[in-house]
């Protein structure tokens, strides 16, 4: 069995990492570079860097912070926002990423999945799903902009979609639970861990190691959280050990234990 990873999130806003809930009400939570370097010392697997206000400005990814950030860091880097065409994605490589996130230039643009991974490879390819429940309650759909846009589009759908146009993992937020620190939306995650083949990644709402624990045992292969991070509440360490102990497979440090 593969070892589940545990993905701190930095939303960078203006070259500063904030964090809201539902994605508004952004709180400035510190330094980019310090904040990588710290998670890494305490375990991180990966980062994930996620440009919150390039696409709403429509404008590029903030390449210097990207940089800056890589330089630091040893362990993969994820990086999302304001990526519209292929070269966006080869700007972000070149800056340091080794993975590109879309979401909303996908969704508006779906051929766009394609040239990324057809010119990168799928293993470079991240989609990033926002879904948002109904307000019937029946199923989930993709929501855009920060949440501004409600499209309509079957996230379970959109995520065979997104697989099928060669996506290589699938970066899963529930809307409704972004920041509240309620759990994983754990049925939206078992509803499209088992409609794709991909890996998945769990996003949205953490606030204790047990609710990252269910997320993996819902069918995430890793867990993606903030607030509890950028808060104090638990380090990267403190997670795994809970983990460990639950008999999920995870990376232990020795340094961090």
């Amino acid at each position: 069995m593969l070892t589940a990873r545990v993905i701190p999130c930095l939303d960078v806003d203006n070259g500063r990492v904030v964090k809201g809930v539902r994605f508004q009400g952004l709180r400035d939570a510190g330094d980019p570079v310090e904040l990588s370097m710290s998670y890494e010392r305490q375990g991180a697997d990966e980062l994930v860097m996620l440009d919150v206000s390039a696409t709403p400005e429509g404008r590029g990814n903030a390449l210097v912070t990207v940089a800056a950030v890589r330089q630091e860091l040893g362990i993969p880097l994820t990086v999302g926002g304001g990526v519209r065409k292929a070269e966006d994605a080869g700007a972000l490589l070149e800056a340091g990423a080794d993975k590109v996130a879309a979401n909303t230039a996908a969704v508006e643009r779906p051929e766009l999945l394609t040239e990324i991974a057809e010119r990168f490879g799928s293993q470079c390819a991240i989609v990033a799903i926002d879904a948002a429940r109904r307000p019937d309650g029946a199923g989930w759909e993709v929501v855009t902009l920060s949440g501004k846009n409600r499209t309509g589009i079957d996230a379970l759908a959109w995520a065979h979609e997104v697989t099928e146009r060669g996506a290589g993992e699938i970066l899963l937020t529930s809307w409704d639970r972004d920041g509240t620190r309620s759990g994983y939306d754990t049925d939206l995650l078992n509803a499209v861990s088992n409609a794709v083949h991909v890996p998945v990644i769990a996003s949205g709402g953490a606030a204790t190691p047990e609710h990252l624990i269910e997320a993996l045992q819902s069918g995430a292969d890793a867990v993606l959280a903030a607030s509890i991070f950028h808060d104090g509440d638990y380090t990267v360490a403190d997670i795994k050990a809970v983990m460990a102990k639950a008999g999920i497979p995870t990376r232990l440090d020795p340094d961090t234990t």
